[in-house]
């Protein structure tokens, strides 16, 4: 049980996409979870399960169509200029993509001191240069990168790069949106290791988005398991991986990779039929009812609610609901 204060509350969270023909895309339905301070909460899940709309939706990047999204106790939906200039300095997003996400051909010293000029952080220009070679030095760089152009640095630095960025406002809170996804493997434990280690030297709040479940394991205390845009499975992360309950969820760590060729072997690997079906016309009654080898006939009739079946631990399953 987390007794440290709530610092993003989700309740019946929904993000709606007008598909056409007055149909709608339901890329995150009735979503709902708690996130506390300090606390890493990893959402995993297929391509396309809405796990990337959900958090961009959670700080306020895209509108919400329902529900409810308060950080510290505030709304992030309807805060004014003022409260959301404010929020920005709390919250910050690691993005998917460090080619896309930084210009190539801008500094290294101008990206990184942007946020710090933007909330009026360092009183004169030699406090402003302090702060950024301390930022690069935090993220494994050094000062005589903060003068070179983005474009002469490789993935993984500018993951850095991207990183000491969010971090120049001294922000409470990371959203951090598949942000190794883009990274070779031998970079991407690296940047898995910095942010654990930031995120214990600033005691960081982190929404962690992937679907690489072998990563998300080492930096998230809970992990959320997302299929068509409903959370089917919440559980601490530990737990997760030792029992896991959802059908989907169990399918998923099966086709995780094992590095040792005998136990990998042994293992049975649970094969999904057919494929996800379309969240504009979702099926009735539980989603993945139709690439359930465990489905019943209530599953194709009624959709489960997210549970506690045990003590922290969290399913929409109706093998539970007994």
């Amino acid at each position: 049980m987390n007794n440290r204060p709530v610092e993003l509350e989700v309740t019946n969270l929904c993000k709606y996409y007008d598909a056409g023909k007055k149909r709608k895309l339901k890329a995150v339905d009735d979503v709902s979870f708690v996130i506390h301070k300090g606390e890493t909460m990893g959402i995993v899940g297929e391509s396309g399960c809405g796990k990337t709309t959900c958090g961009k939706t959670c700080i306020g990047m895209i509108p919400r169509t329902s529900g409810e999204v308060k950080y510290q106790g505030k709304d992030v939906h309807t805060m004014s200029k003022k409260e959301r200039f404010d929020f920005s300095g709390k919250v910050q997003m690691i993005f998917q993509d460090p080619y896309a996400s930084l210009d190539p051909h801008q500094k290294v010293y101008d990206i990184v001191a942007e946020g710090i000029r933007i909330h009026h952080l360092a009183k004169d220009k030699a406090e402003e240069e302090r702060m950024v070679l301390e930022l690069l030095d935090m993220v494994g760089l050094n000062a005589e990168h903060a003068m070179r152009n983005v474009h002469e640095f490789s993935g993984g630095q500018r993951q850095r790069i991207g990183i000491a960025r969010a971090l120049s406002v001294n922000p409470e809170f990371l959203f951090c949106d598949e942000p190794i996804s883009a990274l070779d493997v031998s970079i991407q434990a690296q940047i898995i290791n910095l942010l654990i280690k930031l995120q214990k030297e600033r005691d960081l709040t982190m929404l962690f988005i992937a679907h690489d479940l072998s990563m998300v394991k080492h930096i998230s205390d809970r992990i959320g398991v997302m299929y068509l845009g409903n959370m089917v499975e919440l559980s601490p992360s530990s737990e997760l991986y030792k029992k896991p309950l959802h059908p989907y969820t169990q399918a998923l760590l099966s086709a995780v990779p094992i590095a040792d060729p005998k136990t990998s072997r042994e293992r049975k690997k649970i094969m999904l039929s057919g494929d996800v079906p379309s969240p504009v016309n979702p099926p009735a009654g539980c989603r993945f009812s139709g690439r359930c080898n465990k489905c019943m006939d209530i599953c194709s009739k009624e959709k489960p609610e997210l549970r506690e079946v045990e003590p922290g631990h969290f399913v929409a399953c109706h093998l539970y609901n007994k």
